[in-house]
């Protein structure tokens, strides 16, 4: 814009007080108006305020051409389309934009007694300055388009990286808890016997009994803790094959009838899947001792084409009885269990029945 005022200042004829040269000093004055509000009104938010002082740069470029043949004016119309191009980024109106500027250019060089020849040279010269103008700018966009993403995708990695934290220290909870859970509450309850055994009769020939049955327990705690940190080293993990185990266990140490059923073709499952067979019905056996006083246990394993079935089931001594869902103590089973169904995808139903209390645990095959 210094450039043209300057050229414009200079040419002939030039700004005055009469006449021709009246006409040159308000073009003149309206094209510094029109730049200097163009420029500050892209700093706002564009609207008609910028689009009106932007046509009024324009038309006064053109007075300025018609005005002083042999000046620079036409560096007007290339300013106009400096600021032109931010508002109509993206916009089809774009195209009608340099349709209309090339027409004004042919328009007022015909004017001038040019020939078309330098008409369409002046034309070409304003379209490929808009053209390199409007790439650059896409350009730029691309740029800020390019580090948004990412920065978007850094934090989505830290994200991703964050909830693979918790996740994994929530299966670890789960572990540790099915493990220490099972083997400490039948250490406990076999130490308790033993107390009172002892304040009864210090000579009781059941104690030794008692007390081998808790070094039992803790022994296997121990070897339970083992296998739950070996999951991280990837080694083998319990699974359903170590039911009938886990049963025989419980019957010896609790003395309470534990059967287990298994019916149907096995299914070949994942690891994950094999574990969580595992671990909810060594969670359910921990709760019944701990919460029940049953005269027998029942575990049913089935295999279905769809999906496995677990279900673990007690039969209390007193017909009807029947005793609330183990986790209104604040414990961690429960909740545990179900999360390792949710993670399979598969669901876990637990609650009372007429005659004890039943957990089904069903995955997806």
């Amino acid at each position: 814009m210094i450039v043209v005022v300057w050229a414009a200042w200079h040419a002939h004829p030039g700004p005055g007080l009469s006449g021709r040269e009246l006409a040159v000093s308000v073009a003149l004055g309206a094209f510094v108006l029109g730049g200097i509000g163009g420029v500050l009104a892209m700093y706002g938010r564009p609207g008609m305020v910028h689009v009106a002082l932007i046509v009024v740069l324009l038309l006064a470029s053109a007075a300025l051409m018609w005005l002083q043949p042999d000046g620079v004016g036409v560096a007007g119309v290339f300013v106009g389309v400096s600021l032109l191009a931010p508002l109509l980024r993206g916009r089809p109106s774009t195209h009608v934009t340099v349709v209309v500027l090339v027409f004004l250019c042919v328009m007022v060089a015909a004017s001038l007694g040019g020939s078309f020849t330098t008409a369409l040279l002046n034309a070409v010269m304003l379209s490929a300055y808009y053209g390199m103008f409007f790439l650059s700018m896409r350009l730029g966009d691309a740029n800020r388009l390019a580090q948004r993403l990412v920065s978007e995708l850094e934090q989505s990695r830290a994200a991703e990286a964050r909830a693979a934290g918790l996740a994994e220290r929530q299966r670890l909870a789960r572990e540790m808890h099915d493990v220490l859970a099972h083997s400490l509450s039948g250490l406990m309850l076999q130490l308790e016997g033993a107390r009172m055994l002892l304040a009864e009769n210090p000579d009781d020939p059941r104690l030794p009994e008692v007390v081998d049955r808790a070094h039992h327990l803790g022994k296997s705690g121990l070897e339970e803790a083992r296998r739950a940190i070996g999951m991280l080293r990837d080694d083998e993990l319990p699974g359903p094959e170590s039911l009938a185990g886990l049963a025989a266990q419980f019957q010896q140490d609790r003395g309470v009838p534990c059967r287990l059923t298994i019916s149907g073709a096995a299914h070949q499952l994942d690891s994950e899947a094999r574990l969580a067979l595992y671990r909810v019905a060594q969670e359910a056996l921990t709760n019944i001792a701990k919460h029940a006083d049953p005269a027998r246990v029942e575990l049913c394993l089935a295999y279905e084409p769809t999906r496995t079935r677990l279900t673990v089931e007690d039969f209390a001594n007193n017909r009807g009885a029947r005793r609330p869902a183990p986790g209104d103590s604040g414990g961690y089973g429960l909740t545990g269990m179900r999360e390792r169904a949710e993670l399979l995808g598969g669901t876990l139903v637990a609650g009372p029945t007429d005659g004890g209390f039943r957990v089904e645990l069903d995955v997806p095959t």
